[in-house]
Parts: C-alpha cells; structure tokens; sequence
C-alpha cells in the first residue's frame, strides 16, 4: 500500500514538474514568472506550517506522555520542551518571511 502511494505521488510531482519545464519558455516569452512565484511562496508556508505542525504535535505529546510517566520530572522536561517548540517555530516563521519576500516580486 505504501509503495502505490509513493508511486502515485512520484507520478504526480513528475507530470506537474516536468509541465512547468515543457512551458518554461512560453511564460518566458510572455515575460511573466507572477503566477509561479505565487506557487512557490504559497508552497514554502504551507509545507511549512505543516511540518512546523507535526513537529509540535509530536513534541508536546512526547513532553505529556514523559510527565505523565514521571510528574517528579516535569520541571525537567518542560523547559527543554518549550526551547524545542520554538525552534520549531522560527522555522515555520523563517519560511513565512521567505514567502513575503517572494510575493514581493510579484
């Protein structure tokens, strides 16, 4: 099952890449790249906050189930939990910056 999906995703990136190369020179010719830096900006925060999402999800449940297991260790486990999310969140905060420059070029 996991396989046909891998497939099913490698054929659909490979049919929606391999258009934007075929008509690179048409949007080249009209002279506008508008419509593929809005993609683009709109990719980079949304594949961002995704990933950010996941990545807090699966750290605070780490965090409750670890003082779940042991409350004696909370005062342990919360402030490495709160450095983490962080992190984690500057990155979702670097790709929003990243997508507000690029829409600046539209």
């Amino acid at each position: 099952m996991k396989k046909t999906a891998q497939k099913i995703l490698v054929a659909i990136a490979t049919t929606l890449f391999a258009q934007a190369a075929l008509a690179e020179e048409a949007v080249h010719a009209a002279g506008s790249d508008k419509g593929l830096i809005a993609l683009g900006a709109g990719l980079a925060i949304g594949i961002a906050a995704l990933g950010g999402a996941l990545g807090q999800a699966k750290t605070a449940a780490s965090a409750l189930e670890g003082i779940a297991r042991n409350p004696a260790a909370q005062g342990k486990i919360f402030t490495p939990m709160i450095i983490g999310l962080a992190l984690i969140e500057s990155l979702v905060i670097y790709a929003f910056v990243i997508a507000f420059f690029l829409n600046g070029h539209i």
